[in-house]
């Protein structure tokens, strides 16, 4: 296990001040790399540049190593936030399982990496707001404040952007699971699942695309946006170097203010209608399909059980469908409050991987994921989000997402199988999970 390291480790400061819009697009082209972002339903849209600190950590104990870095990191500080949106926050994320950002294209990324970035602009319903932090040999008030009134004036004076870029069409595709491999990797999991070895265990794909043209970042961003805005939004750059972790996903793993917690089971999927009435049909085909209401089950369930031993009380909505532009999910709302105070990391080591993207039982499904699947991981399906100084945090599953360069991006989709489980049928569903993120890359006519 490699410790925690943050750089540097001294007092913080923070200096905040409202500016004019910008306009997203505007001033992301305009922040230095490495860039963040970050956007959920319930929060405001961050952007991040640079790295006033960072905090890395890999092994078997990164999410504790992670939480010691970030409390040493948040130990002193002198912060004027000017409004509770633009407070300082780390913003990053851990890969899957130990060891998953060994293969492309996750070279990049290590296995556990969070940023306070070193100017941030916030987007709140309150207005716009620019945030400058400084730690270690930076972090002189005098200097924040004169770094943050220069870079006032300079986002300030952005004009905003034309019209955003097209879509950078794909020339080729490589996918690391052939058909018949996926057949053959499905039906073995299903015998397994028949023979009492496991539950349930969620096999994934990876398609590489080229691209026709480089990667429009900011314009993806905004599409993203536009498209799912009730999905949480993520950005994030490991380095200076061009590569780039992004997605929009509709499962929340925990967000936690001081001892109320908020999650999520998001299992069960089928596809869109062309009419109203063909997609009601599918949505109450699916809230009665055994195999899907079985596979929703158990994430509520697991979600459940996890929570307990931190939860004085945990209460469960009613299951529904979500509808999202190209999938209708099941979706069943848990919340809890804690039994003392926690801070959000607790509950993320505690909760990932949800059976959604994982299985059951979890070691033996983690396993089969090992095993059979030919590509890392990676980032992909884990958790992602941000932490504040008093150990509040929100975390999303990091699906439907991609890592792209300027000329290649990387799709990651999976599937959970249970006893009942056709091969061709999850096939087709991955297929369906790759479009939030193939319909930005595709060229359109």
């Amino acid at each position: 296990m490699e410790r925690a390291r943050s750089s540097p480790a001294s007092t913080l400061v923070s200096r905040t001040a409202q500016i004019d819009a910008p306009g997203f697009a505007a001033a992301f082209d305009a922040l230095a790399a490495p860039r963040t972002t970050w956007n959920a339903p319930d929060d405001a849209l961050v952007l991040g540049s640079g790295a006033a600190a960072t905090v890395t950590a890999s092994g078997p104990d990164r999410f504790t190593a992670v939480r010691s870095g970030v409390d040493d990191l948040f130990h002193s500080g002198d912060v004027h936030a000017g409004t509770e949106a633009a407070r300082p926050r780390l913003f990053g994320g851990f890969a899957f399982h130990e060891g998953g950002c060994d293969g492309d294209p996750w070279g990049p990324f290590p296995e556990a990496r969070f940023v306070l970035p070193r100017v941030q602009v916030t987007f709140a319903d309150n207005g716009t707001w620019l945030t400058v932090n400084a730690v270690g040999d930076d972090a002189d008030p005098d200097a924040v404040e004169e770094r943050l009134a220069a870079e006032r004036d300079r986002i300030s004076g952005l004009e905003a952007t034309g019209d955003r870029p097209p879509r950078p069409g794909i020339g080729a595709t490589r996918r690391t699971t052939s058909r018949e491999a996926w057949r053959e990797s499905v039906e073995a999991a299903v015998d397994r699942i028949r023979g009492g070895d496991l539950r349930k265990v969620v096999l994934a794909q990876a398609l590489e695309a080229d691209l026709d043209a480089p990667f429009p970042r900011a314009a993806t961003l905004d599409r993203l946006a536009v498209k799912y805005p009730d999905c949480h939004r993520y950005y994030f750059e490991p380095d200076a170097g061009g590569s780039a972790f992004f997605g929009a996903t509709p499962e929340r793993l925990v967000a936690l203010r001081g001892r109320t917690v908020e999650t999520d089971a998001l299992a069960g999927t089928t596809g869109r209608g062309e009419t109203p009435t063909e997609d009601e049909w599918l949505a109450e085909e699916l809230l009665a399909d055994p195999k899907n209401v079985h596979e929703h089950e158990l994430v509520a369930d697991t979600v459940r059980e996890q929570l307990e031993p931190f939860a004085a009380s945990i209460a469960a909505g009613e299951r529904r469908v979500r509808r999202l532009a190209t999938v209708q999910h099941l979706h069943t709302p848990i919340t809890a409050e804690l039994n003392a105070d926690r801070h959000v990391l607790d509950l993320v080591e505690a909760l990932h991987p949800t059976p959604a993207v994982g299985g059951l039982p979890p070691d033996r499904a983690l396993e089969t994921i090992h095993d059979t699947e030919p590509f890392d991981r990676g980032w992909y399906a884990a958790p992602v989000g941000w932490i504040d100084a008093a150990g509040n945090g929100a975390f999303a599953v990091a699906i439907r997402s991609a890592v792209a360069t300027s000329r290649r991006a990387t799709l990651f989709a999976g599937v959970g199988l249970v006893a009942d489980s056709e091969p061709d049928r999850e096939w087709d569903e991955v297929q369906l999970k790759y479009r939030p993120i193939l319909d930005e890359l595709e060229e359109t006519n």
